[in-house]
């Protein structure tokens, strides 16, 4: 079954992380991604390990589905020939240093000239605008700036990375709800815009509770662990052979009495330093200590189960291969086998958007580089054979 954007067509000319994610959602979607690398290397993640029988694993996980030309775009006849495919598609995306695409005459407006319902996404460290637009940027830096490591980690401890690119992945997230909203706007216009996106933004956007904290309070937020700063207990907690994550929001005081009936803490019921949600956060230094204490005394499932039934909001803390095995992980496919006519079958993570009736998926491996010029220039631009070979032999195409 086609995926809600079966018809729409991608020129993917991202590279690394954050472009390739965003495109990555698309084509889970049902784009047609096509993903146009530079001869003779490609993108730069095909070198990233781990490599499995000489594919980079990284390289599989992020551009699974994709199809692969490979055009020399600093070339005359490879920029034409890029435009052209510009005619046929919905949706050019990129990741360069702002200006990069303009040094090659195939910026967003050159691309409209063409195409005037072309949707043009860019996404960079800083944006297209602002006095640091041209500076380089990956993940973490734009996690350091952004205020991200200065609240993650424990209090004291140095700035720590959280265990995920997250600079990367919000970028790529936001480049894809950008395009999204840019198809639906062309339904009701005809036209296509630019989508500017900075993941130094990103990292603002997804902090605005730290901001809020920030401005409402004039006190900067920082490093807590893994509690929350406005509701407790709500945090991980070591139990008699492992941890688990527990969480009360603000307001379910019936939950916290029942949590210190089977904790067998019943006097924190009446303790007026744990009274209420604001009190148990004002005084969580107080409280810590008891319920470690408490918890210690039980396994991990021991507990689950007691929670569970009383339906107050726990987990476990899985390590990664828990997770893959989790039945709630497996049941909801979000680990799907694919098989790499190179590198073999291996596990990748599945798209978490389910619909009734046009669902997306992995729509299969990585591609090899260029391993579908022939197939895209003679489905899109019934471009012949012998043509095929020429611009091959003139180093246009790889």
């Amino acid at each position: 079954m086609a995926g809600p954007l079966d018809g729409i067509t991608v020129l993917d000319l991202t590279w690394v992380l954050s472009g390739p994610y965003g495109a990555m959602v698309l084509c889970d979607l049902g784009a047609e991604v096509i993903k146009v690398e530079r001869p003779p290397h490609g993108d730069l993640a095909r070198t990233t390990g781990p490599h499995i029988n000489g594919v980079s694993g990284y390289f599989m996980s992020i551009n699974r589905g994709k199809k692969s030309i490979s055009i020399d775009l600093a070339k005359e006849e490879g920029k034409e020939l890029f435009l052209k495919l510009v005619e046929q598609a919905d949706v050019v995306v990129e990741n360069f240093t702002p200006g990069a695409m303009d040094g090659l005459g195939l910026g967003y407006e050159a691309l409209r000239e063409r195409n005037p319902r072309i949707i043009y996404a860019a996404t960079s460290g800083f944006g297209q605008t602002g006095p640091d637009r041209l500076r380089p940027a990956l993940d973490v830096v734009v996690q350091g700036m952004g205020g991200v490591m200065s609240i993650t980690g424990y209090p004291d401890g140095p700035p720590t990375r959280p265990g995920l690119s997250l600079g990367d992945i919000a970028g790529g997230l936001f480049t894809a709800i950008g395009v999204l909203a840019a198809l639906q706007e062309r339904e009701k216009s005809g036209e296509g815009q630019m989508v500017d996106v900075s993941m130094l933004d990103c990292q603002v956007a997804i902090l605005e509770n730290a901001f809020m904290r920030y401005f409402a309070t004039g006190d900067a937020p920082g490093p807590i662990g893994t509690r929350h700063p406005s509701a407790t207990p709500f945090q991980a907690f070591p139990t008699k052979d492992g941890y688990l994550v527990l969480a009360l929001w603000g307001g379910a005081e019936h939950q916290w009495e029942m949590l210190c009936a089977l904790l067998g803490t019943p006097a924190l019921i009446y303790d007026e330093r744990f009274a209420t949600n604001a009190d148990r956060t004002e005084n969580h230094a107080e409280l810590e200590p008891i319920m470690f204490e408490a918890m210690k005394k039980r396994s991990t499932e021991e507990w689950l189960r007691e929670f569970d039934a009383i339906g107050i909001p726990c987990g476990p803390l899985n390590t990664i291969p828990e997770a893959a095995e989790h039945p709630q992980v497996r049941a909801r496919e979000m680990l799907v086998e694919v098989d790499h006519p190179v590198a073999g079958k291996l596990p990748l993570a599945n798209t978490p958007v389910k619909l009734s009736r046009t669902p997306g998926g992995i729509k299969g491996p990585a591609p090899a580089i260029g391993e579908h010029t022939g197939e895209v220039l003679r489905g899109l631009l019934s471009t012949s054979d012998e043509e095929i070979a020429a611009l091959r032999e003139s180093g246009v195409l790889l």
